[in-house]
């Protein structure tokens, strides 16, 4: 009973929140709706009022040009203006794609809100209600957008658009239901359009709510005294507009009414509920009582029996070692115990691959003290050998073999030495798309010896970010000539890039992707996890200290390379990097 009392006032406060959250929610999507119309409408003003056409009115439109075009805007635009037209100085309807208009003189009218739009200072007159056709109860939003003069700074006119006002009375209609209410209101509490309950009442155009004293900067949703509205206390939700291109709307709140008693009624429900769960609850209990013990017992039985093979030495968790997890506590305590030792297995092979790592830096240092000495000796001598008149054929081509083989000896050594202490980083803003081009134009020439085709696919945004440009360079370079040496002629290299967008706002995220692809024979399954490993290779004169060099490279740079099957059918190294650098020489450390 006190379980069912406490899930009771949990599952009250949480109904309650969600009611409330759900009635904000609306309003800031309908507010946010309501501000990208007023965003297409007023763009539409400004952009409409520096065409060319508009300078027409300079002669009064003789040849009805502007009043054709107007006339063409308002008929493609299905019915969002009652009527477009051009007021010269005097308010004197100059073009209007309504010919009626054509001549008189427009109603000045008190500016309601004076907004900046793409350089143009709009005016919006309120809302009016309008008699069109012997049809009542239509009303009109008129923006008015001034036609500049190429000729001085007084402007000729106007341009006036009067937006259907009534399609977001319809918007909010839909919105509302026979409880719920919707209101658009202005900074000072006007009701400027309203959904059809609050039409009816009268409520329109009036400051019925100022007494609600909502200020500039209120969200959410708050519980008060539902008058003049309705009789009881509403809940209401309060949307702010979003802002949209720049534009943070015209100063418009839009308000969700709804009685609290409707409002809250699933709550009252939930009590019932709550009472009957409580009852079948105590039923339930005593019938699965007999089986908890046996369903705790086998998970803790399956859990003990692999922390015994495990501890025997049986350190590989294979699928089928691997019991059934169980659900609750149990489940996350083998959940845990498994990815415990999936750590440690993981733990091991860095610490493996750290140890090479220095072993091969010890290894480096011995080397180039005691080998690039002698190595020099030895190819400065076949030079020399080389220059000798005397020298057979056969004694020019030995020592060539001679040089050869030390220059490959002095690479070898260089890149040990690479891998076992890389340079520290100078990042600077880099053009990833232009490294990933130039990495392959640098190995053009012996891509088409290699009768191997590479292709490029950029679809990254913005391929700006901060690394070290030489030795990102590095890294592409071993990726490609790692794929050139294990294609038959015909084979395709694939350079990709692509950024993952944000699932909120859409904005593409912080890193960036490099994708080298390849048709080959690709990377077995098993050896995918030891690839980055120093001195593994499966390639033939291999030494392996390549991708070892390469991953020492991206870790530095703060990023992850993997390796996975390609759409290609070989292997794809997926790179992703940071954008902006983040102590990358304090991190290569």
């Amino acid at each position: 009973m006190v379980l069912a009392g406490l899930a009771f006032l949990t599952a009250q406060d949480a109904m309650q929140s969600e009611i409330e959250h759900g009635l904000a929610a609306q309003a800031e999507a309908i507010s946010s709706n309501i501000n990208r119309i007023m965003f297409e409408r007023l763009q539409n003003a400004a952009t409409w009022s520096t065409l060319e056409v508009m300078q027409d009115m300079q002669v009064q439109d003789v040849d009805k040009r502007l009043s054709n075009f107007l006339a063409k805007l308002n008929s493609g635009y299905g019915g969002v203006y009652s009527n477009l037209k051009v007021l010269d100085r005097h308010r004197l309807i100059v073009s209007s794609s309504d010919p009626a208009e054509i001549g008189k003189v427009a109603a000045a009218a008190p500016a309601w809100q004076t907004l900046n739009l793409a350089g143009a200072n709009l005016t919006l007159d309120a809302p009016v209600n309008i008699s069109a056709s012997g049809v009542a109860g239509q009303s009109r939003l008129t923006i008015r957008a001034p036609i500049n003069s190429p000729f001085n700074s007084d402007p000729l006119g106007e341009l006036a658009l009067d937006f259907n006002w009534e399609q977001i009375n319809a918007l909010l209609d839909n919105a509302a239901s026979d409880l719920r209410m919707v209101a658009l209101v202005d900074s000072e509490g006007k009701i400027v359009a309203a959904s059809r309950t609050l039409r009816t009442a009268g409520l329109l155009n009036g400051r019925a709510l100022a007494g609600w004293q909502l200020t500039a900067d209120a969200r959410g949703a708050i519980v008060r005294s539902g008058a003049p509205v309705w009789a009881s206390a509403v809940v209401v939700g309060i949307g702010r507009p979003v802002n949209f291109a720049g534009f943070n709307g015209a100063g418009l709140s839009t308000l969700v009414i709804q009685p609290e008693s409707e409002a809250l009624s699933p709550v009252r429900r939930i009590a019932l509920i709550s009472i009957a769960m409580l009852g079948g609850i105590v039923l339930l209990t005593f019938g699965v009582a007999n089986k908890v013990s046996a369903l705790l017992a086998r998970p803790i039985t399956a859990l003990t029996a692999l922390t015994k093979n495990y501890k025997l030495g049986q350190k590989s968790l294979t699928a089928q070692a691997l019991p059934d997890l169980a659900e609750g506590e149990l489940g996350e305590l083998e959940l845990a115990f498994i990815q415990m030792v999936q750590d440690i297995d993981l733990a091991q092979r860095d610490l493996v691959r750290a140890s090479k790592l220095a072993m091969v830096g010890e290894m480096a240092s011995i080397i180039i003290h005691e080998v690039r000495t002698p190595l020099g000796i030895i190819k400065s001598s076949a030079q020399m050998l080389k220059r000798e008149s005397a020298l057979s054929a056969e004694g020019m081509e030995l020592t060539g073999f001679i040089e050869s083989e030390t220059e490959r000896l002095n690479r070898l050594v260089s890149s040990m030495l690479d891998s076992a202490r890389p340079r520290g980083l100078n990042p600077g803003p880099t053009d990833l798309h232009g490294l990933l081009h130039q990495s392959g134009i640098l190995l053009g020439s012996q891509l088409e010896k290699a009768q191997i085709e590479i292709s490029e696919e950029f679809d990254a945004v913005d391929p700006i970010i901060d690394c070290d440009a030489e030795q990102i360079t590095q890294v592409l370079l071993n990726l490609i000539m790692n794929a050139l040496q294990i294609l038959p002629p015909g084979g395709k290299i694939l350079l990709t890039t692509y950024q993952v967008r944000d699932h909120h706002d859409g904005a593409p995220s912080d890193s960036i992707f490099i994708a080298v692809s390849d048709n080959g024979p690709g990377i077995a399954p098993l050896d995918r996890e030891r690839i980055f490993d120093a001195f593994f290779c499966r390639r033939d004169g291999g030494i392996g200290l390549g991708l070892a060099i390469v991953q020492q490279i991206i870790l530095a740079h703060h990023g992850r390379i993997e390796v996975s099957q390609s759409k290609l059918g070989g292997a794809c190294f997926t790179i992703q990097l940071p954008k902006r650098a983040i102590d990358l020489n304090e991190k290569s450390k």
